[in-house]
């Protein structure tokens, strides 16, 4: 996916950011859930690439993270 297409698809989503990144624009990610898949990107560079995993590969990141964290 080149930046147009990527830009063309961040349009129609609903970014979301961790409600755990701060306001001082530092080094963030937003995410958008589709139906299949979960699209990434850097909150610093919207119209840069986008990277796109299944749910279930989003769902394992995630509790890999959770379960670092609490450690």
């Amino acid at each position: 996916m080149n930046n147009a297409e990527s830009s063309t698809v961040a349009s129609h989503l609903a970014w979301f950011k961790s409600s755990y990144s701060g306001t001082e624009g530092g080094d963030c990610v937003e995410v958008a859930a589709g139906t299949a898949v979960v699209h990434v990107r850097d909150s610093k560079d919207v119209a840069g690439p986008i990277v796109t995993v299944s749910r279930d590969a989003w769902s394992g990141f995630v509790g890999l993270a959770s379960s670092e964290r609490s450690i």
